[in-house]
């Protein structure tokens, strides 16, 4: 625990101006971030009595090791950076607020030449036009399938819009009147986009115009006794009129507005969002936090208006923002607000009427949200800090491990051997601190190796992080000196040295951002830059280590360790064969029952290591199975191979060609075809292929084109 007065600024040293300020850690992270309309009044109340500041905030700062300010001109300014910085270091201490569910919402793609109506998840695109976010998918595509009988509008894949085109027959929605099938041209592109630009009216709150229109064509089909159509028509406006239904009028003055409502307590607070236009509710979300620093309500409206609206631009902003409690000066944030929907916005709080009946009703529904969440995570904290209770009287710690890290090794007979470190904090999985490794120090299957020189290089980096911070002690040449090789015939010391060959992991993919050719010392997209206070790759070190196997792969992470002079960092494995907890030094294993939370939790971790590690191994033996001998050229990019492969019709034609007729090809110089010749002269032909048929041998200048990993690689 820090002194505050340790790192108090002197007197006279702050400025009295409009500013934001970051409390950092003894590790140089950013732990907390606010501003202040005066920097100097703001900060020196953080350095009075600890007894007379909130607990939370005698928490903070007790944690920090340093303070620095950042002056602004304006307030508004202030405000931007705040949010700003508060999204890039994540600090542990500013309240975050975190969505209970993902939110679909009604997306129309404007911004293709035939616009697609689907349901979307996820950060919004440029030129798609939204609707939502909805409380669930089926209520989205409900209200769409009742629609499209008024507005078929496209809403089939990409893959399916290409197939139906191809074969000039529409899909089952085109037969069936629900979609105008623009794929085999029964409409222009004009005639297309101008029913998504009704649709989207339609769903915006202009509904008046379209029932009109077709009652009035209803009434002209009865008139010429066209009693088909009139009764068509008739089921299009009943239709209309049930898709209107599911979103009743709440404000009958047609208004467009945010109602934010807060519901909290000591520990958390739960925010409710009802998106109304119109007049109607359109969209409806929420969010929870811990409330990890000293706030009101109107600091939690400020944070919630911060997190709605800072990635928001135009009529994504409504006019007009109803708030349980206004931020105190409301004025900087009602400019903001202003200048990022480009006019006006009106934020206040309802006093009479709808709006505050409708206050009262998104007030009850944060009620029952934050009840509900605190059900579930009563269930969850007790089952978690069982578990980890387990865990540390298990293996003999003096408190519970609050963070976790799992080390799996995984390989195809010995090849293309990578490792793999998951995190768990406090029980749940750390996904942006999942790491993954290439094993480079040495060839074949030894997995009690492999795993020394993983556990060495994570600890490794740890230590150089510590002495980064001028924590490390040690003279250059002690054991564990963070430079120094933890095995005999290991990497050297330094730069040098493997580094992790991925990073984070992501839910779109899986494989790192980096390719296994590019320099060991080139650093990660993902990493975080060092001294900026982001949360850095291997700064953090945990209170256990689990590694997937038994004795010998304890051993030697222990031993790994003991080489770094790592020493207080308990090390354990668990056996799949039994489920046995392995501990270091220990003949005889540690059994845990088979009902114990520990043991599940234990069993989780191993089992996600496991998953994250053969998940990347799979990855790189399907980049090594698809490389083909052009794959091997520098500087030659995918558009110009598939270019030389539809120019030649296969590898052999292109091999048997001369740098005279390869620069014939569209894009290909003469050095790019001279250095394309001498590859394929150096690589050796491919194989024959074999018709399983029949046994024939295929001619390759047939089977190139299709045995072409760079071109079989783009088809996929």
């Amino acid at each position: 625990m820090a002194d505050p007065s340790s790192y108090r600024p002197k007197p006279g040293q702050i400025p009295d101006s409009p500013g934001v300020y970051k409390f950092r850690d003894e590790h140089g992270r950013v732990i907390y971030v606010g501003k202040a309309k005066s920097l100097r009044q703001r900060l020196s109340s953080y350095f009075q009595d600890l007894a007379g500041l909130h607990p939370r905030t005698r928490t903070m700062v007790t944690t920090a090791a340093s303070v620095e300010w950042t002056v602004v001109s304006t307030e508004v300014e202030a405000l931007q950076l705040e949010y700003s910085w508060i999204k890039e270091f994540d600090p542990r201490f500013n309240v975050k607020y975190r969505d209970d569910k993902s939110y679909p919402s009604l997306a129309v793609t404007l911004n293709e030449e035939f616009p697609r109506v689907q349901v979307m998840r996820g950060p919004k695109k440029k030129g798609v036009r939204y609707f939502g976010p909805y409380g669930h998918a089926w209520a989205i595509r409900e209200t769409v399938d009742l629609m499209l009988r008024v507005f078929p509008v496209r809403t089939c894949s990409a893959g399916v819009f290409k197939r139906s085109a191809q074969i000039g027959r529409p899909c089952l929605l085109g037969y069936i009147g629900k979609c105008s099938a623009p794929c085999v041209g029964r409409v222009t592109p004009e005639e297309h986009r101008e029913l998504a630009e009704e649709f989207c009216d339609f769903m915006a709150g202009r509904t008046g115009t379209y029932i009109r229109r077709l009652e009035a064509g209803m009434r002209e089909a009865a008139e010429d006794m066209e009693y088909e159509k009139a009764a068509r028509l008739r089921d299009d406006i009943e239709a209309l009129k049930r898709a209107m239904e599911k979103n009743a009028v709440v404000l009958a003055d047609a208004t467009d507005a945010d109602l934010i409502a807060v519901a909290e307590d000591e520990l958390e607070a739960a925010v409710q969002i009802f998106h109304v236009r119109g007049g109607r509710v359109r969209g409806q979300r929420g969010w929870v936090t811990d409330k990890v620093e000293a706030v009101d309500t109107a600091g939690l409206v400020e944070h919630a208006l911060q997190q709605l609206y800072g990635e928001e631009k135009g009529d994504a902003v409504p006019k007009e923002v109803l708030v349980p409690a206004l931020p105190d000066p409301v004025e900087p944030i009602a400019q903001w607000l202003a200048e990022r929907r480009g006019s006006g916005v009106s934020l206040r709080i309802p006093q009479r009427g709808d709006k505050k009946d409708l206050m009262a009703t998104v007030q009850r529904n944060a009620q029952q949200a934050l009840v509900l969440h605190k059900t579930k995570r009563a269930s969850d904290l007790t089952t978690r800090s069982r578990a980890l209770e387990e865990i540390a009287e298990a293996i003999g710690l003096d408190s519970a491990p609050l963070r976790i890290e799992c080390f799996d090794i995984s390989h195809l007979q010995g090849d293309d051997v990578v490792a793999s470190m998951v995190v768990f904090e406090d029980g749940l999985a750390r996904k942006s601190e999942y790491r993954r490794f290439q094993i480079k120090t040495f060839e074949g299957q030894d997995d009690v190796r492999s795993m020394h020189e993983v556990i060495g290089r994570r600890f490794r980096r740890y230590l150089q992080e510590k002495q980064k911070t001028g924590e490390w002690a040690g003279e250059p040449g002690e054991p564990g000196e963070p430079g120094e090789s933890g095995e005999p015939g290991a990497a050297a010391a330094g730069s040098s040295e493997p580094l992790e060959s991925g990073a984070r992991e992501s839910g779109a993919r899986e494989s790192g951002p980096r390719e296994s050719g590019l320099l060991d010392s080139e650093p990660l997209e993902s990493g975080p830059l060092d001294d900026d206070g982001r949360p850095k790759r291997f700064a953090y070190p945990p209170q256990l280590v689990v590694v997937d196997g038994g004795q010998p792969q304890v051993a030697a992470a222990k031993r790994a360790l003991d080489e770094l002079g790592v020493d207080d960092v308990a090390v354990c494995g668990l056996a799949k064969r039994l489920e046995e907890v392995w501990l270091p030094d220990e003949d005889d294993p540690v059994v845990l029952p088979r009902s114990s939370e520990g043991l599940y939790l234990l069993q989780r971790v191993r089992d996600e290591a496991h998953r994250f590690a053969i998940t990347y191994q799979r990855s790189k033996r399907a980049k090594a199975i698809k490389a083909g001998p052009l794959d091997a050229v520098a500087g030659l990019g995918d558009t110009r191979k598939q270019a030389l492969i539809k120019h030649f019709g296969s590898v052999k034609r292109l091999r048997a060609a001369t740098v005279e007729q390869i620069c014939e090809v569209p894009g290909i110089g003469r050095k790019t075809a001279e250095t394309v010749a001498a590859a394929l002269a150096k690589a050796a032909p491919a194989a024959p292929a074999v018709n399983t048929a029949t046994g024939e041998i295929i001619d390759d200048e047939e089977a190139a084109p299709a045995a072409s990993s760079s071109e079989r690689g783009h088809e996929a």
